[in-house]
């Protein structure tokens, strides 16, 4: 967990302004959830691995004759745990307040999310996740609209020549049944298989024969994934997707991705469909049942963000299934590689006195400043005034100006601090 310097925090929410203001723009509303969210939902195991980093809360009241008892069960330990992402939260207020919510209901969330992961480079234990999810739509338009929107989002950032990698999780259960594997290590065979990318055919094939996966199975995928491929570029669909996996791939699945791909295109106005099947693509939360996607920009070699369809999460609360997809921007990620720039609309003036200004007359310069719809910060005179501008201009002012005494407002002259 971090602190946030005020250099960075505006740089993050200029990043945040730009996203939400692309999201609401298509036509998507913002909510707002707990932190805290009940032990039995951040635990009812369709959060994958998440969920065994979730920091969970002592339940209150217990003396320690009680946590002495509970010591070997967790969940009489704790009644509460903070979100590890923005969908379980996002489920349970859906399934709240359907009611007041329309037959399709799009969703911005943006939010602090927080997860027991071990200290290291690019992993933090809280951070900002920014969400938009579709209910209620079962059709590949709610998959076009996530899309579309986050390739847009992405555009205003300056981040052009995004991609979509996608794939259907009923892709990858159809597969590993055409290649063998019993329904009871299939869990296990797609986390090797999420690995291809890290350690290649040969490696993959090698951790499926140490985890004594079906042999036939895995001579069927090993001889698959070494199968002679053209070598031409072929564009997103039904002949990119079909060539792609293997004989007699189910007609409906195929259909609903092309569908995905048309609709994109139009939504973008381009030739070119932005998206790239990949049918090793898994994404290993628990709770995704069909389409499942990742956002990748050539800049970079790992994904900027990825969701996918949960059809079966909404009904374990509601008690009635709806339909959902979202779409999660990997934002910690995103605002590494984003270059603003600043906002010349509104100026940033620092106001530079010396000590015997009264106060009088520099509450009267900032305010005549302030009603020319700049930001305005007052600052004592100080030796190092050099080092005093510098950190002005990190902080993201962009003038600055001197005050003696007996000057009047408005008559301030302004020099730029680059």
């Amino acid at each position: 967990m971090r602190d946030i310097l005020p250099a960075d925090k505006a740089r993050r929410e200029r990043v945040l302004s730009v996203i939400r203001e692309r999201y609401l723009a298509h036509g998507f509303d913002e909510i707002e959830t707990p932190a805290l969210e009940e032990y039995s939902r951040l635990h009812a195991g369709i959060g994958g691995d998440n969920e065994k980093l979730a920091y969970n809360v002592l339940r209150r009241g217990l003396d320690a004759d009680g946590i002495r008892s509970a010591a070997d069960d967790p969940a009489a330990l704790a009644d509460l745990g903070l979100r590890y992402d923005l969908t379980v939260p996002l489920a349970r207020f859906y399934a709240s307040n359907r009611g007041q919510l329309p037959g399709v209901f799009r969703a911005i969330q943006i939010g602090p999310v927080w997860r027991a992961e071990r200290p290291q480079k690019g992993r933090y234990r809280q951070f900002m996740q920014c969400d938009i999810d579709i209910m209620g739509d079962d059709s590949s338009r709610a998959e076009a609209e996530l899309m579309v929107a986050s390739l847009d989002a992405l555009d205003a950032l300056g981040l052009q020549g995004s991609t979509v990698r996608i794939n259907d999780r009923r892709v990858l259960d159809w597969m590993l049944d055409a290649f063998g594997f019993a329904a009871d290590e299939r869990p296990g065979v797609l986390i090797t298989i999420d690995k291809l990318d890290k350690i290649g055919p040969e490696g993959i094939v090698a951790e499926l024969r140490e985890r004594g996966a079906t042999a036939s199975a895995v001579e069927a995928f090993e001889a698959f994934l070494r199968r002679p491929e053209a070598m031409e570029y072929t564009p997103f669909g039904e002949r990119q997707i079909r060539t792609a996996l293997p004989e007699d791939a189910p007609d409906d699945i195929v259909e609903h991705l092309v569908g995905i791909g048309e609709a994109v295109a139009a939504g973008r106005g381009a030739a070119d469909i932005p998206l790239v099947f990949d049918p090793f693509l898994v994404r290993g939360m628990g709770y995704y049942t069909g389409t499942i996607f990742e956002l990748a920009h050539p800049s970079v070699d790992y994904s900027l963000g990825g969701g996918g369809r949960y059809d079966g999460m909404i009904g374990r609360f509601l008690g009635q299934q709806v339909p959902a997809v979202g779409f999660s921007l990997g934002f910690e990620r995103l605002v590494d590689l984003v270059e603003l720039k600043a906002d010349a609309r509104r100026q940033a003036i620092v106001l530079v006195h010396d000590a015997d200004v009264p106060v009088a007359e520099l509450v009267a310069h900032k305010a005549a400043m302030l009603r020319d719809g700049g930001r305005v910060r007052l600052e004592h005179r100080v030796k190092n005034f050099k080092a005093l501008l510098e950190r002005s201009a990190a902080d993201g002012y962009t003038a600055f100006a001197t005050v003696s005494a007996g000057v009047e407002p408005g008559t301030l002259e302004l020099k730029p601090l680059s």
